[in-house]
């Protein structure tokens, strides 16, 4: 073997053993799942439907959109238009749009001037989803 050769395989098993060590270490060292805080934001949902019956819902996350919480806690339906996640159901009722029914999303009873996906959330926060009619 002529020693360019040799010097390309020493070089790729030094390599090799570099990374390893550097895996190990990562390991043994790195941050552990325990070290991560999961779930460090609480959010208040406050459903009010039609029949003005009002449930609460509380959820632990780490998402930064209210959007992102409500589909993967399977609380809301609704498709993606030119403004984001428009809701069209809400634990389990839908709106009716022959009766202009629509969800209102209000953070602290204050109105959103974002689309729910867009919306951000921060530890503490209280929003309303309203089962609203009139356009």
């Amino acid at each position: 073997m002529n020693n360019k050769i040799k010097k390309v395989i020493v070089g790729i098993v030094v390599l090799a053993i570099l990374v390893g060590g550097m895996l190990v270490a990562y390991q043994k060292l790195g941050p552990k799942s325990s070290d991560v805080k999961s779930g460090a934001k609480e959010i208040t949902i406050v459903v009010e439907h039609g029949n003005k019956v009002k449930k609460e819902f509380v959820y632990q996350t780490d998402e930064k959109y209210l959007g992102a919480v409500l589909q993967k806690e399977k609380l809301v339906e609704g498709t993606m238009g030119e403004y984001g996640l428009f809701i069209l159901s809400v634990d389990g009722e839908k709106a009716d749009d022959g009766k202009q029914q629509w969800w209102c999303v209000t953070k602290s009873k204050n109105q959103v001037n974002t689309g729910a996906d867009k919306t951000p959330i921060k530890d503490g926060d209280t929003f309303e989803l309203t089962m609203t009619e009139g356009y």
